[in-house]
């Protein structure tokens, strides 16, 4: 029997990068694009490579254009990070795992190190694929911890849990990383939301931005436990705007979540360096009337429109500098 198991880039709606620093988020994951895995029983263990693992290069600019997009490593550390973590949790728990072994593969279109959580959502779905191979069930919120252990203890990646948390539960979910919480059971406080309330959101992205989450992040977290002022301030503004998009959500008040939208960009580029290209993208998304912030930590952008109209405006704005601009199919279970 052969199991497959799929998981989601996730966009960041409001109140990133707060996640990391006991603050409030609201994320979503969208199906356009997915990381795939399958899982089935052979007589030894083996992980398979995918096109991101690759050692050969025709030339050295191949190569220099791999690591460019893709980074140093390819995904097959992922899944070997997960299993390991996974096998732990068992033990520690007194879940018994039979002797049988398998082979798993992954596969994944998801743009990569944009900020659309590209990585964790490889490694969710090898989780899930354990799980089912192994008939081992893990509450959501311990699930998105595992995951995003993989990454911080195992791998050493600088990361946030809204990712992990918005894949394990596999709809939208506004998040409270209390600290009082997250220091006593280890997970804040997650609710579901329903997207029929949301306005029309955008997606666009830049490949050529490419940039991984602990470059943007080590220092950010560094000034957070020093106790950088502008950077504690700036995470009690970033919950406080969660709070307040969530208030405009049930309101129906689009334009009040377009404004926190740009407010919540607006403080980043106070707080952390942003390079031109991300500064550009955003202001050629203003242009045109929409709202715009980073999906994740640079490359990406989310926002809202307000019409047909706008959006083809967004689109051939954007497009015109190499962008890609989509309208995402949200997850919404």
């Amino acid at each position: 029997m052969i199991f497959e198991t799929y998981s989601y880039p996730r966009a960041a709606v409001i109140g990133n990068p707060s996640d990391g620093y006991f603050g409030k988020t609201i994320a979503f994951l969208f199906s356009n694009f997915e990381a795939r895995v399958q899982l089935y029983e052979t007589p030894e263990l083996q992980i398979l490579p995918e096109r991101l693992d690759g050692t050969n290069f025709n030339s050295i600019k191949e190569l220099v254009e791999d690591v460019n997009l893709a980074g140093y490593y390819g995904g097959m550390r992922l899944l070997k990070a997960m299993i390991k973590i996974f096998y732990e949790y068992c033990a520690a728990n007194n879940i018994k795992l039979d002797d049988r072994n398998f082979t798993i593969r992954y596969k994944s279109n998801i743009p990569f190190r944009l900020g659309l959580a590209g990585s964790s959502a490889i490694i969710t779905a090898c989780l899930r694929a354990l799980c089912m191979f192994y008939e081992v069930t893990i509450p959501k919120p311990i699930f998105a911890n595992l995951v995003l252990s993989v990454e911080t203890e195992e791998l050493g990646i600088a990361a946030g849990l809204q990712d992990r948390v918005a894949q394990a539960y596999e709809c939208p979910v506004c998040m409270d990383f209390d600290r009082d919480l997250m220091e006593s059971r280890g997970y804040g406080e997650y609710q579901e939301l329903d997207a029929k309330n949301f306005p029309h959101f955008y997606i666009a992205y830049r490949k050529n931005l490419s940039e991984g989450t602990e470059v943007v992040h080590n220092n950010l977290k560094a000034r957070f436990e020093i106790g950088d002022p502008r950077v504690l301030q700036a995470m009690l503004r970033w919950g406080q705007i969660t709070e307040d998009f969530k208030v405009a959500l049930s309101n129906n008040d689009y334009q009040s979540m377009h404004d926190l939208i740009n407010e919540n960009f607006d403080l980043r580029r106070k707080t952390i360096n942003i390079s031109k290209g991300n500064i550009e993208m955003v202001e050629l998304a203003r242009s045109v009337g929409a709202s715009a912030k980073f999906t994740g930590s640079g490359g990406a952008i989310i926002g809202t429109y307000t019409d047909r109209t706008m959006f083809n405006n967004l689109h051939n704005t954007l497009s015109r500098k190499g962008i890609e601009v989509i309208k995402p199919n949200i997850v919404n279970n």
